[in-house]
């Protein structure tokens, strides 16, 4: 018996050590598409100078490349089930590898813009692919602390991307902030090349083109009218594109719920335990991203630091976050997700909370220390979430269901940004007119201290509907599903072995 035992125990760690590989070529993919975005968000001052145009143009290389990964999100799924996971993951490396080394030889800010869309198209699949095939290898028990790891570059890389991009602004030139995804991109695709395992491709039926046209359409349209909602709630962008967006949703939702093998799986709400772990994981995603734009602009804005110390000031939070991850990923496996929900926005709230309190005189110690706590309870919570609304969907579903939960991270963490900013903008408002506009500092001080509260408002909510998170039922009816797709890993694992 204790032979056996440890045959088991050997036969584990040796699956374990095999999803090594893996892991390093979905991370290697997850951080540069992360680790650009971040870098670009600080160029864009440089970026103005040296093409010398205006911000309402050069916005739209951000902008295109956030709506980019928004239209490609949903045929992610349908995709690897057809071509097969690997094949599409590299390709969609390679594409944006080509994208970036594109945007570093860009003569005008047009030609920046249409590069920036092809890195887009490329980056918008690799999250949601990569996600699907770690859960699908990683052994049941210890799911949590491998998707812990695969999460450390989402919180890793929006750190690092403002200090490497202030140094390279600084001491070398915006082509850098691009070439340097080359050789990243070529490692991933030998890595991947040599360690991903090529998973039994489904057979498909015939792409949903009304779903292909509505749901890019919708989430490139909704993504649209909230960025631009950042600027005014009431112009005619942020309108029409609400109004189109919300009508193709609506549209979207009413064709994949009548399709036999949909686009995007919707039918998984039906899950209570999927509505709830995703409802919460939301309500983080708000807080969470909504305070890493609001944090660096008010130091940037009313503390006067430069793109390089603002970085640099923001890196204990991300070393947090990265310390915690894995640890909560470990956790989870063994207390499941509440626990660990309820006291990562426990920790969030907290901290949002101590830096609405923040005036002209709070010391740079107390908003670092607040920083490390909102870190903290990310690591904890974020993870968590995630593995948590994976496992509580049938198994053969997963490549659906993560294109699925990617494109409404993008619509609420696009949210976050517009939708506070652009209450921070009309509190700093209302707060000159009440000093008769003679105390700036003072009135953007108390701006952000609002802007913080309602943020830990929205981390509370989320903290108190984590009560109510219980671990996944078996997914009933599906059986042979379930049944084929445990036979697949076992088959990959067994291969991945040799």
């Amino acid at each position: 018996m204790s032979k056996s035992t440890t045959s088991a125990g050997s036969a584990q760690s040796v699956s374990l050590k095999s999803l090594i590989g893996p892991l390093m070529a979905v991370v290697l993919g997850m951080f540069m598409v992360i680790l650009d975005t971040t870098a670009v968000n600080v160029a864009i001052p440089g970026l103005l100078d040296y093409f010398d145009t205006e911000v309402s143009t050069m916005q739209w290389a951000i902008t295109g490349y956030t709506l980019a990964l928004s239209a490609v999100i949903p045929l992610a799924g349908w995709m690897t089930d057809r071509f097969g996971a690997k094949r599409i993951f590299l390709i969609t490396i390679g594409l944006f590898t080509l994208g970036s080394a594109l945007c570093s030889l860009a003569a005008s800010p047009e030609q920046l813009v249409l590069f920036r869309i092809i890195q887009g198209l490329g980056g918008g699949m690799i999250a949601p692919i990569g996600f699907a095939m770690v859960f699908r290898l990683a052994p049941e028990g210890s799911r949590g602390a491998l998707m812990g790891m695969l999460g450390v570059p989402m919180l890793l890389a929006p750190a690092i991307g403002p200090i490497l991009s202030g140094w390279l602004m600084e001491y070398a030139t915006w082509h850098w902030i691009f070439l340097i995804n080359i050789p990243i991109g070529i490692i991933a695709i030998f890595v991947g090349i040599r360690y991903l395992q090529n998973f039994e491709r489904k057979a498909v039926p015939a792409l949903d083109y009304l779903g292909m046209i509505l749901g890019p359409t919708a989430f490139v349209m909704l993504a649209y009218g909230v960025s631009e909602g950042g600027h005014s709630w009431t112009s005619t962008q942020t309108i029409t594109g609400l109004s189109i967006g919300g009508i193709a949703l609506l549209l979207f939702i009413i064709v994949e719920l009548r399709q036999k093998e949909p686009l995007l799986e919707l039918r998984v709400f039906r899950s209570s335990d999927f509505s709830r772990g995703i409802l919460i994981a939301w309500m983080l995603q708000i807080a969470l991203f909504g305070a890493m734009v609001l944090i660096p602009l008010y130091f940037q804005t009313v503390s006067g630091y430069g793109p390089l110390k603002t970085g640099l000031v923001m890196l204990p939070q991300a070393l947090a976050s990265a310390f915690m991850m894995p640890i909560g990923g470990r956790l989870f496996d063994k207390i499941g997700a509440r626990p660990l929900a309820v006291s990562g926005l426990g920790l969030i709230t907290t901290a949002l909370v101590m830096l609405s309190q923040i005036t002209q005189d709070t010391s740079l110690t107390y908003i670092i220390f607040s920083l490390v706590m909102v870190g903290a309870g990310s690591g904890l919570s974020m993870m968590a979430l995630n593995t948590h609304v994976l496992q509580s969907a049938p198994l053969r579903l997963v490549n659906r269901v993560t294109p699925l939960t990617t494109a409404a991270q993008q619509v609420m963490v696009s949210f976050a940004v517009a939708g506070l900013t652009g209450y921070l903008t009309s509190q700093l408002a209302d707060h000159m007119k009440e000093s008769g506009g003679i105390d700036p500092i003072g009135s953007a001080v108390a701006a952000y201290g609002d802007t913080f509260l309602v943020a830990a408002g929205i981390a509370c909510a989320g903290a108190l509907l984590g009560l109510i998170l219980r671990r996944p039922k078996p997914q009933l009816g599906d059986k042979d599903g379930d049944e084929g797709a445990e036979v697949e890993n076992a088959n990959a694992g067994a291969m991945m072995g040799h």
